[in-house]
């Protein structure tokens, strides 16, 4: 009898890997609001933080540092919606150490700054479910827009 192919080998190896990637992901969306970077997630699962960036974003379309940031844009987008935090206020409760940082990419993900987005989403969402408020406020990033952009056309 012989040992497994190379193909399995490789495909458990593969397997292995996606569940370590799964793994960082997971804790990204459990403290999103800790102070993490990508070499504090690579040693959590052993990983190199280049072979970590390269193997996130393979699997999942984005690097850590655009899924994180992303992940803290939505549970701001809710804590301004709520309406009872400042704009810096709630940039810290995300765990982002820059306003300016943070405004930036904010706009970036949802189409206006979040002073604007604060403002508006008061108005215009009171009344509809919050699963429905969630799906409908969702950032999308850049890459996302252009695909959607081209079903559409």
């Amino acid at each position: 009898m012989t040992g497994p192919s190379v193909d399995s080998t490789a495909q458990d190896a593969r397997l292995r890997e996606l569940a370590l990637l799964r793994r960082v992901r997971d804790r990204m969306d459990r403290e999103y609001a800790r102070p993490l970077d990508v070499e504090a997630l690579a040693r959590g699962v052993h990983l190199s933080a280049g072979h970590l960036s390269r193997q996130f974003k393979a699997a999942y379309g984005e690097s850590p540092y655009q899924y994180l940031m992303t992940r803290r844009i939505e549970r701001a987008m809710t804590l301004l919606r709520r309406g009872d935090l400042s704009v810096t206020e709630v940039c810290f409760a995300v765990g982002c150490a820059s306003l300016g940082t943070f405004s930036s990419r904010f706009t970036e993900l949802v189409g206006m700054p979040p002073s604007v987005y604060r403002r508006a989403a008061r108005s215009g969402l009171e009344g509809l479910p919050s699963l429905v408020v969630k799906t409908i406020t969702r950032p999308v990033s850049n890459r996302e827009a252009t695909r959607a952009g081209a079903r559409i056309a």
